[in-house]
């Protein structure tokens, strides 16, 4: 059920659960207690993760024949924008989500934290690390073999971005770092899947699809344990989902120039906020019945009215873009 500027879930006002379970003894969950009883849910969706992901060579999706050496210490060919056959949008999404998927370290740090790196969450921390590693590997080589973008400005870009690092906002905080992740790895899904889309170029299409697809699968992942953690401790997660979504932040926020780029990439229809209210938002709540739920206490309650609000705003806003940048397009194609 989709929230609007005119509509409140009815479920809103039911009447908050009476079991084992109540808001009191909810809010006395550790993170260590959440740990250690999701740990057979995280033990189940590793292996299941383990048995669906299709395994696959980041060098089997890169034309190495195109390539040439590049100026410098082998006095290749120098890198000209010309050299590129994609357009200005399409470049600079290419080079957000390898710089994205490039800071993997900060990324690792912080999951390996938030879950003790121990168990069952261990694991997935691992297995996690080393799929993600996979995708800056191949979107490298490609982007430097087609000479698709400058090398000398994405090293820097990368520098520049790795030396910031990547902090979550809401730090050390289990059902956070997990409702975050749970959002992010399908917006970053989104992002790739219509970066590659908007390329023309097959066979970067075919090599953004097939890193979307794992995207794909680590959402599932993070969705299912935060589904677990709903059950087990249900104002905790809700807090958590509401905190996330109202201040969240894609894990590029902190690439220089981040804004200017993120503009560019929404009005190219890489990423916006349709998209991420459509796409991104509502699939994942509808999975985790937020608005039909019956288990909240008074604070689960009063962040889901939070959510309702929340989520009419982003309509609007959503809706605004959309007509602004229709207006935009019609503008360029009146001029053309």
């Amino acid at each position: 059920m989709t929230a609007t500027a005119n509509s409140t879930p009815a479920s809103l006002t039911s009447t908050p659960r009476n079991n084992a379970i109540d808001a009191e003894a909810a809010a006395r969950f550790t993170d260590v207690d959440i740990l250690r009883e999701l740990e057979p849910l995280v033990a189940g969706e590793v292996n299941r993760h383990i048995s669906m992901h299709k395994d696959w060579r980041p060098h089997e999706f890169v034309p190495w024949t195109d390539g040439e050496n590049f100026d410098g210490v082998l006095n290749g060919k120098a890198w000209s924008s010309e050299q590129s056959s994609f357009p200005d949008e399409v470049r600079t999404a290419l080079v957000v989500n390898l710089l994205t998927e490039d800071n993997l370290p900060s990324y690792h740090h912080e999951i390996a934290t938030i879950f003790r790196g121990e168990g069952a969450w261990g694991t997935w921390v691992h297995r996690w690390t080393a799929e993600e590693g996979r995708h800056a590997v191949a979107m490298r080589d490609y982007l430097m073999v087609t000479r698709s973008v400058d090398p000398d400005e994405l090293e820097k870009s990368r520098m520049t971005h790795m030396s910031t690092g990547f902090k979550n906002s809401h730090e050390d905080q289990l059902l956070h770092g997990v409702a975050y992740v749970a959002f992010q790895e399908l917006a970053t899904r989104v992002a790739h899947r219509n970066t590659g889309h908007l390329s023309n170029d097959a066979v970067c299409d075919q090599l953004m699809q097939r890193i979307a697809l794992d995207e794909n699968l680590h959402m599932l992942f993070y969705r299912n344990v935060l589904s677990g953690a709903l059950d087990l401790a249900p104002d905790q997660a809700m807090v958590a989902i509401v905190d996330v979504l109202t201040n969240f932040e894609m894990p590029g926020a902190s690439i220089e120039g981040f804004g200017r780029k993120s503009i560019q990439m929404a009005l190219a229809g890489v990423y916006d906020a349709r998209q991420h209210l459509d796409e991104v938002i509502q699939p994942i709540l509808r999975q985790w019945n937020i608005f039909e739920r019956n288990d909240f206490g008074p604070a689960g309650e009063a962040k889901r009215e939070e959510l309702a609000v929340f989520l009419a705003d982003l309509e609007t806003q959503a809706s605004k873009f959309e007509h602004m940048r229709d207006a935009r397009r019609a503008r360029v194609a009146a001029k053309q």
